[in-house]
């Protein structure tokens, strides 16, 4: 055995270099492939750009305010719009609970101080346990600002709760903001708490202060200006890129199937509110598509609410990490 081997001294060299040349071919083929999906991702953004642009101007139209149905029960204006918006908030309230105060439910402790801590830059470890409870101390510092993504789509879905039903009370001009910023700061969150799963944190962190500073812009525009294109452009940007995400990028956590059936309910959702008066015929007048789509977008929450309870690490990614 000793006297073969050193006979043929270069027979374990020359394997150990075969191996290394191996894997050095497979890494360069997995960072084309995430070249190509991030070059795929920069062209998305580019084309909204372009799309942005080259859109004539949108005005506002005060038939936005005309719902197909404006029915009076019981004493209370448009009755299902505004009741259909408080199962946003019983989705909604047991999230936001647990990430402000802390209950001992998926080993939470301390979250009320641990978000205030965040906020001022540190990390939100004792929250993340909430969305991973079999995370290692290495793998939470590595995913700092996830969990302040999670935060902001809870309290984005409890804010519209009682914003929507605050607008359908009396569909106005001055009212609508409270119907449409909660909700798109919980889509844009949503969003960007993908990116971060999917790509890195750095990237979502970007992304969640974009489109954060971007729905302040597009309100001040329909306000100011009466102009629409990025509030259109924004509302429509979580429908296709949510799903081109979850199938181009690997998932980072087990049962992750509940992203794509959170995804399905979400567009089921913006259908059924384009086709409000259409869903309210079909049904022979008893729901509309609007209502539908508050009753929707609560599955949402509620679906990616038990995907946080089960799911475990599948991938472990470095924030720092530069492919």
């Amino acid at each position: 055995m000793h006297l073969a081997a050193a006979d043929h001294p270069h027979r374990g060299g020359g394997g150990r270099a075969a191996l290394g040349l191996g894997l050095g071919h497979l890494a360069a083929a997995a960072l084309r492939r995430e070249h190509r999906r991030r070059a795929l991702a920069g062209g998305a953004v580019l084309a909204s750009a372009l799309l942005l642009v080259a859109t004539p101007r949108l005005r506002h139209s005060p038939a936005l305010h005309l719902f197909a149905d404006m029915r009076n029960l019981l004493g209370v204006p448009n009755t299902l719009n505004v009741l259909t918006a408080y199962p946003l908030l019983l989705a909604g309230v047991p999230g936001l609970v647990l990430c402000l105060c802390g209950s001992g439910c998926f080993g939470i402790s301390e979250g009320r101080a641990v978000i205030k801590a965040g906020i001022e830059g540190m990390m939100l470890k004792e929250i993340f346990l909430f969305c991973y409870p079999y995370l290692t101390e290495k793998q939470i510092s590595s995913l700092r600002w996830e969990a302040l993504g999670w935060f902001l789509f809870y309290a984005g879905n409890v804010a519209a709760a009682f914003g929507s039903a605050y607008y359908h009370l009396k569909p106005d001009d001055d009212r609508l903001i409270w119907d449409r910023l909660p909700m798109m700061i919980s889509a844009s969150s949503m969003l960007s708490i993908l990116v971060i799963e999917r790509v890195d944190e750095r990237a979502g962190l970007s992304c969640l202060l974009s489109l954060l500073s971007l729905i302040l812009v597009s309100s001040a525009c329909e306000r100011v200006l009466d102009d629409m294109r990025l509030w259109v452009v924004l509302n429509s940007a979580p429908c296709i890129a949510i799903p081109a995400m979850l199938f181009l990028f690997p998932p980072k956590y087990t049962h992750s199937r509940f992203w794509f059936l959170a995804t399905g309910f979400y567009l089921l959702a913006r259908f059924e509110g384009l086709a409000d008066r259409k869903v309210y015929s079909v049904n022979r007048y008893f729901i509309s598509g609007h209502s539908l789509e508050h009753l929707c977008f609560a599955m949402v929450t509620l679906i990616l609410t038990v995907m946080l309870s089960f799911r475990n690490v599948k991938i472990v990614r470095s924030s720092n990490s530069r492919t």
